[in-house]
């Protein structure tokens, strides 16, 4: 098996590596201070076709796999633009898989085109502070009265909340005790997001300022019947189908930061002269900067080959959570080694790799840690005793 690209994905990577040049460091340096959504990348990106990526044609989208999807996040990750650049952007890439699998004709039709054009931004609120990673004891409830659902409860760590007029929504249509697993009670939607009936609360955070996290507080916001996306009960089975993509563009855009950050490490070892010589010359800064090119290598040929599989139509979950695994790992010790080459100056935001760093850490622990992807492959690829 090849990762070899084809002519076609090549130019997929040049031409969106030269479309993110027009946003250098600078202007994430910029974002990182202001804490502006970076709309206008956004929309540059929706401009030239990539929000659509994925996407069928007949919705207006160019009717790639996941693999051209990781392609594309793998380059705005790489340009510079890292976590902050490739969150911005995600939702709309790949979030709404589900309407794309499960809903109607007449929901694809309505809810695609304005995505892939930008005219909707959507937001995707599926954790809950007191549930964490244990999702399917989700609380919020949705509550059927004739025609609509009302909505009533709280999420955590919403992105992009505070520029969406839209929200995928999974909620409680069930009692957790009248169903036979605590998923059967789940429902998926994809609707307005009323803020008349929503708060909204930013979240200040470490890192991506520029890309908002937030607590959504529902107290009840109506949802349309014909917004339910597929059978009522089974929204956590759908969004099952979306969580390998996830993993896998995740996967893709760490593999993207470490790179940035490596090369930045590279750059300045070069360059950089004490005791009369380019420390680049040493052995102690040559062989971690080595090492990391090594691991995220190794990181991108499992995110490609999960993506191979995924595109084939093949089980890719082992392989997915590892590229997901791996990449976190090595992106996080490629943004560390970068700022210890860099020394003093690392720790400095002119040289971006203290951005690269914070940025790295949100993708090591969401959507998923390393420690459950541990789980995960101990109990699926191994064997082993499910641990928790």
């Amino acid at each position: 098996m090849s990762i070899d690209f084809t002519p076609e994905q090549m130019q997929i990577q040049q031409s969106v590596t030269r479309l993110c040049a027009e946003f250098g460091d600078e202007y994430w340096l910029e974002r990182d201070r202001d804490e502006k959504f970076p709309e206008d990348f956004c929309q540059a990106i929706a401009d030239n076709g990539y929000m659509g990526i994925a996407m069928p044609e007949e919705y207006g989208g160019s009717g790639l796999g996941i693999t051209e999807a990781a392609i594309l996040m793998q380059a705005i990750s790489q340009s510079g633009a890292g976590n902050g650049g490739v969150s911005s952007v995600s939702l709309g890439i790949f979030g709404l898989n589900p309407v794309v699998h499960y809903g109607t004709e007449a929901q694809k039709s309505r809810m695609l085109p304005p995505i892939i054009c930008r005219d909707d931004i959507a937001c995707f609120a599926v954790t809950e502070a007191e549930t964490g990673l244990d999702t399917t004891r989700l609380k919020t409830k949705a509550v059927r009265k004739n025609d609509r659902y009302v909505v009533h409860g709280q999420k955590a760590w919403t992105t992009t909340a505070q520029v969406a007029n839209k929200i995928l929504l999974i909620a409680r249509t069930a009692e957790e005790s009248p169903t036979g697993k605590p998923i059967d009670g789940l429902s998926l939607f994809y609707t307005d997001l009323d803020r008349s009936k929503v708060e909204i609360r930013k979240i200040p955070k470490m890192g991506r300022e520029c890309v908002d996290s937030n607590l959504v507080f529902f107290d009840g916001m109506e949802i349309p019947f014909e917004d339910r996306i597929g059978e009522e009960g089974k929204g956590f089975r759908y969004l099952l189908h979306g969580i390998n993509p996830e993993r896998i563009l995740i996967a893709a855009g760490l593999v993207g930061l470490g790179r940035a950050a490596l090369h930045k490490a590279t750059e300045y070892a070069k360059e950089r002269v004490v005791f009369g010589r380019p420390i680049g010359m040493n052995q102690g800064i040559q062989h971690p900067l080595a090492q990391n090119w090594a691991e995220l290598e190794a990181a991108n040929l499992m995110a490609f080959r999960a993506a191979d599989l995924y595109d084939r139509g093949e089980d890719c979950g082992a392989m997915a959570n590892a590229a997901k695994y791996l990449a976190g790992e090595a992106a996080f010790k490629a943004c560390n080694t970068a700022i210890m080459t860099l020394g003093g100056m690392g720790y400095a935001k002119e040289y971006h790799v203290e951005r690269y760093m914070r940025e790295a850490l949100i993708h090591r622990i969401a959507p998923i840690t390393p420690h459950l992807i541990l789980c995960y492959i101990a109990e699926r690829v191994l064997g082993l005793p499910k641990s928790y």
